[in-house]
């Protein structure tokens, strides 16, 4: 049996930052009060909004990590997708970034599991990989979110926190022991189902066109139990993570850097605090990017890629919290 082993990373923001200070403008909030519940100063919005946005920012990390790893998408054996903001209501944007890569008739798949997809889609690669089906795959997470948020006052406890971005990496079939993916956790509890969502498009509808673009356009925005998702994540990420490193017989010392969902710097601090790691173990990129959601662990590992800070050997684990609800933890051995 295979080991999968990230080879190459990657990822993409819009040129366009919107800081805080410009959702002053636009709606009853300020600089203080967004850094002071989330952590985020800026986020970047993919502008203007075009058909085919969130496959083409997935286009551009895919060709970065590809690059790094030194293939191209010939040699790419299958795409699987993570996002929750697909370019169509169908087909999913794997099947476009397919296209983009020219890469014939090979399957891409789409995961649909919001802050956790990429987590999820990490753990489906490496079960093809593992199982020898696959040798190499495209894990992408991507996101244009600037479209379906409610920027007015109105909206602003969700619309503050929101990002677009992409982040991709090269997953490649191995047979050094210890390396690569060793485990991935996967969780979901849909009785939250309702507590972080967006109704609309749905088949509970009776017109999605004509309810979704008038009178019932609140809606139609997300919504969201602030308190309830803070408890929940600030419980599953610290479990999933604790379950990793008991089922590869680790200890939470045996950590170099720890890559926690970028929801919100105060989940990301509570975790951290929960696993006694320190400050250098662990890495948030929340202030400048947001949360991109599906995109976010990529473009963290990509980061991190760029400061010539992931090592041969260290070990990374990664968690996630999200809609539905979802939860998933990766540890990885580079």
């Amino acid at each position: 049996m295979f080991n999968s082993k990230i080879t190459g990373i990657g990822h993409y923001v819009p040129n366009h930052i919107v800081t805080n200070h410009d959702l002053e403008k636009i709606m009853d909030t300020s600089d203080e009060w967004i850094q002071e519940r989330t952590g985020i100063r800026e986020r970047r919005f993919y502008k203007p909004p075009e058909k085919g946005s969130t496959a083409k920012m997935a286009f551009n990390a895919s060709k970065m990590a590809m690059k790094r790893a030194g293939v191209t998408a010939d040699d790419i054996d299958a795409i699987v997708f993570a996002t929750l903001s697909p370019d169509y209501y169908f087909p999913g944007s794997g099947v476009l970034l397919q296209h983009m890569l020219e890469m014939g008739t090979k399957p891409a798949i789409d995961i649909r599991a919001q802050c956790s997809g990429f987590i999820y889609s990490l753990s489906v690669a490496d079960q093809f990989i593992k199982t020898g089906m696959y040798n190499k795959i495209l894990v992408i997470g991507s996101e244009t979110q600037s479209v379906g948020i409610d920027l007015t006052t109105r909206g602003r406890d969700m619309s503050v926190l929101f990002g677009d971005g992409a982040g991709a990496v090269v997953l490649e079939a191995t047979e050094e022991k210890g390396k690569g993916i060793l485990s991935t956790h996967l969780y979901s509890q849909g009785e939250f189902a309702e507590a972080l969502y967006k109704r609309d498009p749905g088949t509970g509808r009776e017109n999605i066109n004509y309810r979704g673009m008038h009178e019932d356009y609140e809606c139609n925005s997300p919504q969201m139990d602030g308190q309830l998702v803070f408890k929940n994540a600030i419980t599953r990420m610290p479990e999933a993570t604790m379950e990793a490193l008991a089922k590869n017989n680790l200890t939470t010392e045996d950590i170099d850097m720890f890559l926690p969902h970028q929801a919100n710097l105060r989940i990301s601090h509570t975790v951290q605090r929960f696993l006694k790691l320190p400050d250098e173990k662990v890495y948030n990129n929340i202030q400048k990017y947001g949360n991109t959601t599906a995109a976010t662990l990529p473009i963290l590992l990509s980061d991190l890629w760029e400061q010539g800070r992931i090592k041969e050997g260290q070990l990374f684990a990664i968690a996630a919290f999200g809609s539905g609800f979802t939860w998933a933890s990766a540890l990885i051995r580079w």
